[in-house]
């Protein structure tokens, strides 16, 4: 496990920030040196364009510059975040990164799978995780989930069920394209029993 790219995939409201953060203390009591970052973000560039891309003015923003954007923002976090800490040795887990952008802006925003990864596979040198891990939870349960607590509401929680029906779709999709990288983890148990399959799921993969 040490030295590895693991990343945190699921739609709005999984629970994948919070089930990350669980398996960053247990990578760490494991005396695994690890860090523990997200996306778009992680670092003051990246996290400046999250603003914009997140905020709830911008109801004009045009697909392909939402697509830019985000692109933007992960090879800023690939530059100064990722790959200086995989070559320190280090182990990288990342709450969100490129099968996003697949599924929200090449699904969700009918821009392509194709297109949207040559896009962001220049942004990250084509290099992909060691491992994903799918939360998941039907588009309906993760949205109430984000309506009933109490984090800020972004641009992207206030799109349409249908729009997060095809994101859930477009995850699927990608999962098939990718099915030795991409595991799925059940994301309606409680949040405990996820926590335990995620840790079961990553020693079984690293043992394989």
């Amino acid at each position: 496990m040490k030295n590895s790219f693991i990343t945190f995939e699921g739609p709005e409201g999984s629970g994948k920030t919070s089930i990350l953060k669980a398996v960053e203390v247990y990578f760490k009591g494991l005396n695994i040196d690890t860090i523990a970052t997200r996306e778009p973000g992680g670092i003051k560039i990246s996290e400046q364009i999250r603003q914009v891309i997140l905020d709830v003015e911008n109801k004009q923003m045009d697909a392909k510059t939402e697509a830019l954007l985000y692109a933007a923002a992960r090879r800023q976090h690939m530059a100064e975040v990722i790959l200086p800490a995989l070559e320190k040795g280090q182990t990288v887990l990342c709450d969100r990164f490129i099968d996003s952008s697949l599924a929200y802006q090449g699904v969700g925003r009918n821009l392509g799978i194709d297109e949207v990864l040559a896009l962001n596979q220049f942004a990250i040198d084509y290099k992909l995780p060691d491992l994903t891990l799918f939360i998941d939870v039907p588009p309906e349960i993760g949205l109430k989930r984000v309506f009933s607590n109490d984090r800020a509401v972004d641009r992207l929680d206030l799109e349409s069920l249908a729009f997060h029906q095809r994101v859930y779709e477009g995850y699927m999709e990608i999962i098939q394209r990718y099915p030795n990288r991409i595991k799925i983890i059940d994301g309606t148990q409680e949040i405990e029993a996820v926590v335990k399959q995620v840790v079961e799921c990553i020693e079984s993969f690293f043992k394989e």
